[in-house]
């Protein structure tokens, strides 16, 4: 077999692998990473309770029916497609468009205008910056002094939002559509988790602030939460939407990466420059070599290793050059016990998946280097 058929075909994530919490719209960042290339692993940090069956969302809704808000705020298209579909599933269609019908109608955005306006319905005003921000800012210079106000929830907190409006004197009436929920079986969050604090992963994605908070709480009940953000905080990247989903992860102490534009696609290509940006390249014997998470890139080849050869190649990657013992590699094997044995047995599988066994050399008696070129040695000396 030449060269070339050993050569994959590499987005700007290949050899990354990323984690989704993601509930609601897992499927579409899931396909828009591994289209770049990345691994990834999805476990639902959070479950959406069934509007069907969402008694609070009922009782909001027979409320607001029998006693007129004066304003109501509709943040997000699906949540207000939801709320109208489930009223007319209880029998309420009818009369829930009728009440909005008489009340100033806000919109946050141009999703949300365009599902009001099916619903054969017409909105006061809506921001041109889909912030809400300029919402709150616009029923504030109203006064909102003894006004009723409702607000369509959709599982997301709206940081300070209905605290100013209670402030500046509104009955705030809240609408929780899309309401969040734990995981029924928390096995695959689990295995999230369990991932994240081994360094299995390279990032680990947020679209919702409850998300964060879900997987926190649940890192802290299986007394895992130090070891998680020791993990966000140096080798796996937290990488969120936008501010109001990393609001749980920053009051942590956390660092998260965050795209200008708070979408999905965003978010992507922002990882598609924050991972290659940290990968480590190193000069090996005539060739470039770039350690991601599990693989290797050879000559702009991606090379998948096993993860026994990752644990090596990161120790030998750690002094490059240097000689390392036998017994120190020993130690870096997952769970590979005493036989030193096991360090040939995964050198020899390292080497045959980089395709080019003169990058690690054999010190008789001693260990193994990095065949570093001799340019580069000299800045890599003190390491």
């Amino acid at each position: 077999m030449d060269d070339n058929q050993h050569r994959t075909e590499h987005g700007p994530l290949g050899g990354f692998t990323v984690g989704v919490t993601a509930a609601r719209r897992a499927d579409e960042l899931g396909a828009l990473l591994q289209r770049r290339g990345a691994a990834v692993l999805h476990a639902p940090a959070l479950r959406i309770v069934p509007l069907a069956d969402d008694g609070e969302l009922l009782a909001a809704t027979e409320e607001l029916i029998d006693r007129a808000p004066d304003v109501v705020v509709a943040t997000t298209a699906i949540g207000f497609r939801g709320w109208v579909e489930a009223a007319d599933g209880w029998g309420l269609g009818r009369d829930l468009i009728a009440r909005l019908r008489e009340v100033e109608l806000l919109a946050r955005g141009p999703k949300v205008k365009g599902a009001i306006r099916a619903a054969g319905l017409t909105e006061e005003w809506s921001p041109t910056s889909e912030s809400m921000a300029e919402v709150l800012d616009r029923l504030l210079d109203e006064g909102v002094e003894g006004r009723r106000v409702a607000v369509q929830l959709h599982g997301e907190p709206l940081p300070g939002f209905v605290e100013a409006l209670r402030e500046g004197g509104a009955e705030v009436v809240g609408v929780p559509v899309y309401r969040w929920m734990p995981p029924e079986d928390p096995a695959p969050l689990d295995r999230l988790l369990d991932a994240t604090v081994a360094r299995g992963l390279d990032a680990l994605t947020f679209t919702s602030a409850p998300a964060a908070a879900s997987l926190l709480s649940r890192a802290e009940e299986r007394g895992l939460l130090s070891a998680t953000l020791a993990a966000l905080h140096h080798d796996v990247v937290p990488a969120c939407v936008g501010p109001v989903t990393a609001l749980p992860l920053q009051a942590r102490g956390l660092d998260t990466i965050q795209p200008e534009r708070f979408r999905l696609g965003p978010l992507v290509q922002l990882l598609c420059q924050e991972l290659p940006g940290r990968a480590r390249a190193l000069p090996v014997a005539g060739h470039r070599v770039e350690i991601r998470g599990h693989a290797v890139v050879v000559d702009g080849d991606l090379r998948p290793v096993p993860p026994a050869g990752m644990s090596l190649l990161r120790a030998l990657c750690r002094r490059p050059g240097w000689v390392v013992a036998r017994a120190e590699l020993l130690r870096a094997l997952p769970g590979a016990g005493r036989d030193e044995h096991a360090v040939e047995t995964a050198m020899a599988r390292l080497r045959t998946a980089l395709g080019a066994p003169r990058l690690i050399q054999t010190v008789v008696k001693r260990g193994y280097r990095l065949a570093l070129d001799p340019a580069a040695e000299s800045k890599y000396a003190d390491l």
